[in-house]
């Protein structure tokens, strides 16, 4: 019997998004009505959406179809982001949809669950080496999006859902989780990250695998499994009355283990690849100009600087890191390459 209660999730078939969908439905967690947002959606796609959970319902549409996502939020209990973190229209839509729902059933206000990313954090220091010290790192408690760099990315979506997740009026509850570099393959629909499939095209066109100015900047990184159970751990916290909502609804997911530099990453791709045959030399060396200044601030501020947070509202709820500590993103790469390839 279906329950009551619906989730419209963003991003079902993704990589975050899908690994999400496997963990709740292997959870103890009411199961909820799904309304799943898929761009182009066959019947291959919804078979195996139905194959992680049954109880699933595909509405054909994409991030840009503003009215689409507004009915389907305003019908919704829950609304669950993990499409993009920078897709500002997409938030606007949802957030209006919520606002409708609010409206709709006073005293009962709805969730919005949102995936962010560490990018608010960046330091925009183009690859250059910085004694770990001086570099700029930042707690989920305490908190306050006007203290990070303005034109970092993620910040104009996660400004406006705090701002509507602290009104008095038609009240909606946010929640909003910052990943850091999401890795390993997955149990979903999509295996692999994003960044490594780039990763994979970029690299092959330039001849060798690089980094953004010298690559050593820094950031957290976290198992997909981990993130998603950070997810779902944050789900039921809400739906107990014990998460941390609104202006201090930030979580930031990430392992407590060292800080991999962008020319760690890339070197052992650059490996991975020669040894593959994809590539004529290994190890890595900083990208040309023509690589990396089409992707503009958007890759300076991700993959060029320093992005250093440290996890503790997660730690609250009973949350560890427990895949990320099983394998690291570095002994991980090469399955992940095998996968991606795979994928293409």
């Amino acid at each position: 019997m279906s329950s009551s209660k619906t989730i419209f999730l963003l991003g079902a078939t993704g990589f975050l998004g899908s690994q999400f969908l496997v963990l709740y439905a292997q959870s103890d967690l009411p199961k909820f009505h799904i309304v799943a947002l898929l761009r182009a959606p066959t019947a291959e796609k919804e078979a195996k959406l139905k194959e992680i959970y049954n109880d699933i319902f595909v509405v054909e549409g994409t991030l840009d179809d503003d009215a689409i996502i507004q009915e389907q939020a305003a019908k919704a209990d829950y609304v669950i982001n993990c499409a993009s973190s920078d897709h500002h229209a997409s938030v606007i839509s949802t957030l209006g949809g919520l606002d409708k729902r609010s409206e709709s059933k006073p005293g009962k206000p709805p969730l919005y669950i949102h995936i962010s990313g560490l990018g608010i954090t960046s330091d925009n220091s183009r690859g250059e080496f910085i004694e770990l010290e001086k570099v700029p790192s930042y707690t989920d408690i305490g908190l306050n999006l006007d203290n990070c760099p303005p034109t970092n990315k993620h910040l104009e979506s996660d400004k406006l859902i705090v701002q509507f997740g602290t009104r008095k009026e038609k009240p909606i509850r946010t929640i909003i989780v910052f990943p850091g570099w999401i890795y390993g393959v997955g149990e979903g629909i999509q295996k692999t990250t994003l960044p490594i499939r780039i990763f994979l095209n970029m690299f092959q066109r330039a001849g060798y695998a690089g980094t953004w100015g010298p690559g050593y900047s820094r950031m957290n990184n976290i198992h997909v499994k981990d993130c998603a159970n950070a997810i779902l751990t944050v789900f039921k916290a809400a739906l107990e009355g014990r998460a941390d909502e609104g202006a201090d609804g930030f979580y930031f997911a990430a392992s407590d283990g060292p800080l991999l530099m962008n020319r760690d990453i890339t070197g052992k791709m650059g490996d991975i690849m020669y040894n593959k045959g994809l590539l004529p030399i290994g190890g890595t060396k900083p990208l040309g100009d023509d690589i990396v200044e089409p992707l503009g601030h958007y890759g300076w501020s991700l993959m060029g600087s320093n992005l250093v947070a440290i996890p503790q509202r997660l730690k609250r709820l009973g949350w560890e890191a427990t895949e990320t500590n099983k394998k690291s993103l570095l002994d991980s790469l090469s399955e992940e390459v095998e996968v991606a390839l795979k994928e293409e």
